[in-house]
Parts: structure tokens; sequence; C-alpha cells
């Protein structure tokens, strides 16, 4: 490796590996994703995935490529709605203004605000 041209071809294989590395780890994300295929199913792939990796990586893509991305995207959208759904419920905010005002009833009812401070909490979520 004396040579500039000898470096850049290395840095190019090592881009390529990782970059197959990262196909690779999606791929097993997805396969144990997917609760549609059944433990025989991901078996076999598993299989051919790690004898076979370049071919079984290209065969799973075109086989199951979009089917991968829509899995991707309901998970996105189930821990997004796990995060809103947990931030309310750290924060006490409700999802409705009703829900906020009864919300501020119960804390009324239980002593925790008095009369004041519910009717301020009311007029915020009527607002």
């Amino acid at each position: 490796m004396d040579s500039f041209w000898d470096w850049f071809w290395v840095l190019v294989a090592w881009f390529f590996f990782f970059a197959f590395l990262m196909v690779l780890f999606s791929i097993f994300a997805d396969i144990f994703r997917d609760h549609e295929m059944g433990g025989w199913g991901k078996a076999l792939w598993v299989v051919l995935l790690i004898f076979l990796p370049v071919l079984g990586s290209l065969i799973y893509l075109v086989a199951r490529g979009k089917g991968m991305a829509e899995r991707s995207a309901k998970q996105a959208q189930a821990a997004q709605a796990a995060q809103v759904a947990y931030i309310q419920s750290v924060a006490g905010t409700a999802s409705s203004p009703a829900d906020q005002v009864a919300r501020a009833k119960q804390l009324l009812d239980a002593g925790t605000i008095n009369q004041q401070e519910f009717e301020q909490m009311k007029a915020k979520a009527l607002a």
C-alpha cells in the first residue's frame, strides 16, 4: 500500500462492506419484525443469509422488499403513537378539551386544587 490509489480502493472496499452489513442487519430486523411469517420461514431465511449472504440478501430484497418498507413504516407509526401516549400520561394532559376538564374536575374533587385553579384550567382547556 504505497500509493494513494491503494488506500483509495481499500477505503472504497470498506465502505461497501459496511453498507452490506447495514443491509444485512436491516433484513434480519425485518425477518424478526414480521409477525405473519412462521418460525420455519424465518429459520430458512436466516440459514440462507448466513451461508449465502449476498445471494440471500438479493433474493430477500426482491421477494419481500415492498413489505419490508411497509412493516418498517407500521413500526415507526406504532412507536410514535406510544411516545405521544406516554408524553400525555406523564404531562397529565388529555387529548380533548372535555378530557382536560374532566381531569381538572378530578383534581378539584380530590382536593389537589381549589375552585379558582379549576376555573383557570377549565378556561385554558376550552380556549
